[in-house]
């Protein structure tokens, strides 16, 4: 029978990839045919892609699905994008949704790839492509600084309650004053290099005034957005925003 589409649907953990094969019959039904597991490594990479073309109907494309979750797929997805494969990456709220109309007793790593898989058969997914870098940076820049922002809340909490002592060391007040500080300095620095960034790239510079021009979007949130979303490239309709 002719398989009108194949899809590897992956789930992925920090140190894992587990995967799910799929095909889409001529007569339109689907088989979720091979499972494995993968080290989320590039040693795992190789080995992944050894055991797709072992599996696949090469003479048929296969498209990658995944979810963009925290930063363990992208290793993977540049990888398999570079080995000529067509990949796309999926809001997690749209496999979450999805999976809630499946009738999945059990959520396993095992259960969620085979939704995936599922999901990539049943839908035309866009292309993903790789991240324009400015965009990268700026991600990983934003990340930085709320990591930063959430360690200074933490530490005036602690300066705080040490301030609060009947009898508060002052050897550790001076430190907490030093840490918050040091911190105040790293986000004033982070703060630089994303405004140096922006100088540097018209485009994305225009796209951030246009949507810091939105009553209650300031500057550093239209960056985080576009950064998050690779100037929108993950965004396709209302719905996602």
């Amino acid at each position: 029978m002719k398989i009108l589409k194949q899809v590897l649907g992956v789930d992925v953990a920090q140190k894992e990839l587990v995967v799910t094969l799929g095909r889409l019959n001529e007569d339109l039904s689907y088989e979720l045919y091979s499972y494995s597991v993968f080290m989320n490594t590039e040693k795992g990479f190789d080995a992944l892609l050894k055991w797709v073309k072992n599996n696949v109907d090469q003479t048929q494309s296969t498209r990658i699905v995944m979810e963009a979750t925290g930063v363990y797929h992208q290793k993977f997805a540049h990888f398999m994008l570079e080995n000529q494969f067509k990949v796309s990456i999926v809001l997690p709220n749209k496999i979450s949704n999805y999976m809630r109309t499946l009738a999945i007793k059990t959520v396993t790593d095992k259960t969620c790839s085979e939704a995936i898989a599922r999901f990539g058969l049943e839908r035309n997914l866009d292309d993903w492509n790789k991240p324009v870098d400015a965009y990268r940076t700026l991600k990983q820049l934003t990340r930085e600084r709320d990591q930063i922002v959430d360690d200074r809340t933490m530490t005036k909490n602690r300066l705080h309650a040490e301030q609060c002592e009947f009898s508060p060391n002052q050897n550790t007040i001076k430190r907490l004053e030093d840490l918050i500080n040091f911190l105040n300095q790293q986000e004033k620095q982070i703060k630089k290099e994303i405004n140096e960034i922006l100088n540097e790239n018209k485009q994305v510079k225009e796209k951030v005034e246009l949507m810091s021009s939105i009553p209650g979007i300031g500057k550093l949130t239209a960056v985080i957005i576009l950064s998050e979303t690779n100037g929108f490239e993950l965004i396709r309709n209302k719905k996602q925003q």
